[in-house]
């Protein structure tokens, strides 16, 4: 069996996790700390959204730590399995929130001009908020590339 870098059960797989977690929890602390997000659609599926790349990130993160604790192996096909398709369910959703509200803030600073014309409206904190939310994706989607592979080489 390969050894592939960001694989689970390895520093390497531990290190994107925990990457994943961090840029999620930032995406939502910007997002919260902007006023009036939970006025549209798209910012709160974002929040639950990377709410829930929280969660399952951690959760992996915290299988990764105990298993390099006990020195176990995390590559059995059931588990790669499991990893894959929960890697692509929440790249899908995470992709989708940050499409969507992205899309949401460009119609806002591009087409009706909210944020030159609104002074109280939290435009770059929105903005920062989907960047970090686009970085969770692009973390998301290398490890379930990393785990296609492994499910692959198995």
């Amino acid at each position: 069996m390969k050894v592939v870098v960001g694989s689970p059960g390895t520093w390497s797989g531990l290190l994107l996790r925990t990457g994943q977690c961090a840029f999620a929890g930032t995406s939502i602390g910007v997002m919260v700390s902007a006023l009036g997000f939970s006025n549209y659609t798209a910012f709160c599926y974002l929040i639950a959204s990377m709410g829930l790349q929280v969660l399952w990130s951690f959760g992996l993160a915290c299988l990764d730590a105990y298993a390099l604790k006990i020195k176990r192996d995390l590559h059995s096909p059931v588990l790669v399995s499991l990893f894959m398709v929960g890697d692509w369910v929440t790249a899908t959703l995470s992709l989708a929130a940050a499409c969507s509200s992205a899309g949401v803030i460009v119609l806002f600073a591009r087409d009706v001009h909210f944020c030159r014309t609104i002074p109280h409206f939290s435009c770059g904190r929105f903005e920062i908020s989907i960047v970090f939310a686009f970085v969770t994706w692009l973390l998301i989607s290398m490890s379930s590339l990393v785990t296609f592979w492994l499910l692959a080489s198995i």
